[in-house]
């Protein structure tokens, strides 16, 4: 009976240690580049994070739960994007603004009770001048009402490992209750920008006009039409919240995301992005691994049709590198020896390892690119024998 106990603490504490090492590596692949940030940020909590990859670079205070402001309409515009892209809506759906729509306060385009407006004229008011009565507007075109609209974006939040966020509008008017993280920020607006490119052509816009030229739309972001690159993406402010910044720009094929939060001025929010931005293009290059069906060699194939079949990288990949170690960058292909047959294809068969020095950047799978069928006992032997046959001859 002890032995059994003792066979179990054991079989226990073996799974635990699987587990727990498990979770560092996990955790590891999560922890921030850059341990001390170089420079000062003006800011009660900040990230910068490599789109490409969703690698964070450096972080302060990144997991302070804290009210977001305007930036909650991030998570409005990808819900929106979402509906889009599923056909639940279109870019030239009418809607018809309610009476609670247009009592929102703050932030506004002055949206009247039965007013009309496309998806599309919303999405603008929205993305460029931050507007909580249309965003309002377009939460309750997808789903009838704004409360049933924030239940989603909780959803959403959960879906994407947000876990310190939650959700009490679609504008970001409430502050208490009604919260974020830097960290959970960058993965929101990562999910935008990676999975709805289209909504560039929504933030990208400096001045636009609503309402038939006769009200216009500056964008909130001055940091557009100003910072090389600059991409979007949404400013919040509110007593509590400070002044925050969510940005997103792109140079050279690295797509990089900047969240600041409780900032103490308008100004300093965008000189502090600029800092982090700065700071991110100067040090770090991608290097995109674009192979997706290339062919990485041939593999031996036991008991088949064919005695080899041809494998190919799986997908595409990129890596995020501090600038000068692109060319100390080595791939290696690990295949086993064999497969047996029957082979379908697109079945592993090895993988393409990524190295700097003796550390594993990361692995890509290699899949077969042809089916093989599995051989008859007489088309087997028959191989040997034709085989047997050569070599005596030689």
């Amino acid at each position: 009976m002890k032995q059994k106990r003792l066979v179990c603490l054991l079989l226990a504490a073996a799974y635990m240690l699987v587990f727990c090492q498990a979770a560092i590596c996990s955790e590891k692949n999560n922890v921030p580049l850059v341990e001390n940030i170089p420079f000062e940020v003006n800011a009660k909590s900040a990230v910068l994070m490599a789109a490409n990859t969703g690698q964070y670079i450096f972080e302060k205070n990144s997991h302070e739960k804290r009210p977001i402001a305007s930036i909650t309409k991030i998570m409005t515009m990808l819900l929106v994007m979402e509906a889009l892209d599923q056909k639940k809506i279109t870019l030239d759906d009418v809607v018809t603004v309610s009476e609670y729509a247009s009592g929102m306060g703050g932030s506004q385009v002055y949206l009247a009770e039965g007013e009309e407006f496309t998806v599309h004229e919303l999405l603008k008011a929205v993305a460029i001048h931050s507007a909580n009565d249309a965003s309002v507007a377009l939460a309750e075109h997808i789903s009838g009402s704004e409360s049933v609209f924030v239940t989603l974006m909780n959803e959403k939040a959960r879906e994407l490992g947000m876990n310190n966020t939650y959700f009490l509008d679609c504008s970001g008017l409430t502050d208490e209750g009604h919260y974020s993280t830097a960290y959970d920020i960058a993965i929101m607006a990562r999910e935008l920008i990676t999975k709805y490119p289209l909504i560039y052509e929504y933030t990208t816009i400096k001045r636009d006009t609503f309402r038939n030229g006769t009200f216009g739309l500056d964008n909130t972001n001055h940091l557009i039409g100003k910072y090389r690159g600059m991409t979007g993406l949404k400013t919040g402010v509110t007593d509590a919240a400070g002044f925050c910044l969510a940005a997103t720009a792109s140079r050279d094929g690295l797509d990089l995301i900047s969240v600041v939060l409780g900032v103490e001025s308008n100004d300093m929010r965008f000189s502090e992005t600029t800092k982090i931005l700065d700071y991110g293009f100067s040090n770090y290059e991608i290097v995109n691994i674009n192979k997706k069906g290339v062919c990485a060699g041939n593999i031996n194939v036991k008991k088949g049709l064919k005695v080899s079949v041809p494998v190919a990288y799986e997908d595409n990949k990129s890596l995020l590198l501090k600038r000068g170690l692109k060319d100390k960058v080595k791939e290696e292909i690990r295949m086993p020896d064999f497969i047996k047959a029957p082979v379908n294809e697109g079945d592993k068969a090895g993988e393409a390892v990524v190295a700097l020095e003796n550390d594993v950047l990361l692995k890509i799978p290699l899949v077969t690119m042809e089916e093989v069928k599995k051989a008859t006992w007489l088309k087997i032997f028959w191989r040997l024998a034709t085989h047997w046959f050569c070599l005596a001859r030689n």
